[in-house]
């Protein structure tokens, strides 16, 4: 839910203004920057059509994630097995990101243990499988927010819109806009999760990777 409603119509204005306080800022948080700001030119194209939703599809088998064409709201956004697809694209690749987010051992419980999201609908039950506490909580919403918006690059979606809708512009003309998004890549990147471009891991070498965290 957005925080402060900001009119698709600002929105050029207003990263203009980041963009030269990004200035003299690490250039590869400006880089990310850019390469999300540059989306606001497929807005006109379309936001979440149907080959979004089939791109987020693809990229959680990629990821050997499992996938069920059904509502959230018929049970959970992810039922400890496999994510619900009958929802906006942004949010079907959300998904994805909380399951790159959380721990392996977190990913067999219903919303991975954080609790119900916004679209799950038997709240009581994904609550009571909460296991994290709360600065958990808040900081893998964060990251997995960030790299779905990643992802949403990478396919060549509007990520601008996920960008504004998760909050990412909240307070944009205060100093703390800018190191928040740094913060966050900054974790993203000790979890391996990012290249060191900031590029988000292929599945392909994201499993590699995990393989050999385990030994």
């Amino acid at each position: 839910m957005i925080l402060t409603p900001i009119a698709l119509e600002e929105l050029p204005a207003i990263l203009a203004d980041l963009r030269g306080r990004l200035t003299g800022a690490d250039p590869l948080v400006a880089e990310v920057f850019e390469r999300i700001a540059g989306t606001l030119d497929l807005v006109p194209l379309g936001v979440d059509t149907p080959q979004h939703r089939a791109d987020g599809v693809a990229l959680a088998h990629r990821f050997g994630i499992e996938t069920i064409d059904e509502l959230p709201m018929a049970a959970y956004s992810w039922d400890g097995r496999a994510i619900r697809t009958q929802s906006e694209s942004y949010v079907l690749i959300h998904e994805i990101g909380h399951w790159l987010v959380a721990p392996p051992e977190r990913r067999g419980l219903v919303d991975f243990g954080l609790g119900a999201g916004p679209e799950t609908g038997r709240v009581n039950e994904a609550n009571a499988a909460i296991c994290v506490d709360q600065e958990t909580q808040i900081e893998e919403e964060a990251l997995s927010s960030l790299i779905g918006i990643l992802w949403e690059v990478e396919l060549g979606q509007p990520a601008i819109m996920a960008f504004l809708e998760q909050n990412w512009l909240e307070g944009w003309d205060r100093a703390a806009c800018i190191d928040n998004l740094a913060d966050n890549l900054a974790n993203l990147h000790r979890r391996g999760l990012i290249d060191a471009n900031y590029r988000p891991i292929p599945p392909e070498h994201f499993e590699v990777k995990r393989r050999v965290a385990s030994l």
